[in-house]
């Protein structure tokens, strides 16, 4: 996510204006029942730190099972592998010793910076009914977004039969949504036999050169004919590139998906905020607006973070905008995404309309955090300032 992320560990984001990415893995576990989670934490781990508040939203600070933080680690235990991962196949290694040691039923490892609702519990349901070493979760995509994850194919009774880790040439939409259940036997016992025949490639002496998960792990696991399947009903996307990152957020201006159910709620550290206020002459259509937001300008199809002010006679088109923003009068925003604390000068011109549909990363406008565009100042389309910065 580039200068979204020079501050933040990717999960961090904000989505949706009140919430964080990671809240939706979090709450398809809490709702699934699941209550024993360990989140792996590394790049700029206080940003997340702060937003799982100790597990407590999710009823997960407990003394007996509960959230536990796995950290990076340094150590002299020669059987150790020190500092970060390479992917989650090589952190699955570091951590071995550990599930062995807890024993559990089954692993399910997950990425947390996908938006989707899914009852975990149907895959177990079908982790066991089929004695796998190994599920995978899987939803479909167009054919050429499938290029950027591990595509998928299977028999009729769901066995696995081909997989590709980010192929350049897709030939199937149905992709991993990298949601793995995990035999724990079988996985540390792969994990174990895989090191053997890696770790002599890595340039790294810390790196046990597993790398991700298609580089080796899951193939692995389908060559032995015990992989199955299991589709992921309704929404899912990899939120985790600008473009659709941004995607995932019109897909809920415009009605397409509704994530925020009732029965399925997703939980969250809310802001302590009073709530949003929507001045006279003010104009919001197709937007949501945070707590503690005032608008006075016109916002269209755009998200507001809490805290976020539009002054009389800004414009927000097309955005995203993250928490205590503050969008001076006479500014223009379109096709943006900006960051928490940036001050938008009165008169800027941020961003543009793009002619491409869908809109591609180049062509999205990011502010980094702490930065302040001048008055006046004009900040081309596909434009990328770092955090802290000034920009006139």
């Amino acid at each position: 996510m580039e200068v979204l992320t020079e501050r933040r560990a990717k999960p961090a984001l904000p989505f949706g204006g009140n919430y964080q990415l990671i809240d939706f893995s979090l709450s398809n576990l809490h709702h699934s029942g699941i209550d024993e989670v360990w989140l792996c934490v590394q790049y700029e781990a206080d940003s997340l730190l702060q937003e799982v508040a100790g597990g407590r939203p999710w009823d997960l600070d407990r003394t007996r099972g509960g959230l536990r933080m796995v950290l990076p680690e340094e150590s002299d235990n020669a059987s150790t592998e020190d500092g970060f991962a390479t992917g989650n196949a090589d952190l699955l290694y570091r951590i071995r010793d550990r599930i062995a040691d807890r024993a559990p039923e089954a692993v399910i490892v997950m990425s947390a910076d996908h938006v989707y609702d899914f009852d975990l519990s149907d895959a177990l349901a079908t982790h066991r009914a089929s004695d796998a070493e190994c599920t995978i979760v899987t939803t479909t995509c167009a054919l050429e977004e499938a290029a950027a994850h591990a595509t998928v194919r299977s028999r009729r009774d769901g066995t696995v039969t081909g997989f590709e880790y980010k192929p350049e040439h897709p030939t199937t939409r149905v992709i991993a949504a990298e949601i793995f259940v995990y035999d724990p036997r079988v996985l540390v016992a792969a994990l174990e036999e895989l090191y053997g025949h890696t770790v002599d490639g890595s340039d790294d002496e810390n790196d046990t050169g597993l790398g991700d998960f298609g580089d080796h792990l899951v193939p692995w696991f389908v060559a032995r004919g015990r992989t199955v399947t299991h589709a992921l009903p309704g929404y899912w996307i990899d939120a985790g590139r600008p473009e659709t990152y941004l995607k995932a957020h019109r897909d809920l201006v415009e009605g397409t998906i509704d994530l925020f159910r009732p029965s399925w709620p997703i939980l969250t550290r809310q802001p302590q905020r009073n709530a949003a206020r929507i001045d006279a002459g003010a104009v919001v259509a197709d937007s949501l607006i945070s707590s503690g937001a005032r608008v006075s300008g016109t916002v269209r199809r755009s998200v507001l973070g809490p805290g976020v002010i539009v002054e009389r006679g800004a414009d927000i088109t097309d955005s995203i905008i993250f928490s205590d923003t503050v969008v001076r009068r006479g500014a223009r925003v379109s096709w943006s995404i900006v960051d928490e604390r940036v001050r938008i000068g009165e008169d800027a011109r941020v961003g543009g309309r793009p002619r491409t549909r869908p809109v591609p990363t180049d062509r999205i406008t990011l502010v980094g955090m702490d930065t302040l565009i001048t008055r006046g100042a004009r900040v081309p389309l596909g434009t990328r300032i770092g955090a802290g910065s000034r920009w006139s």
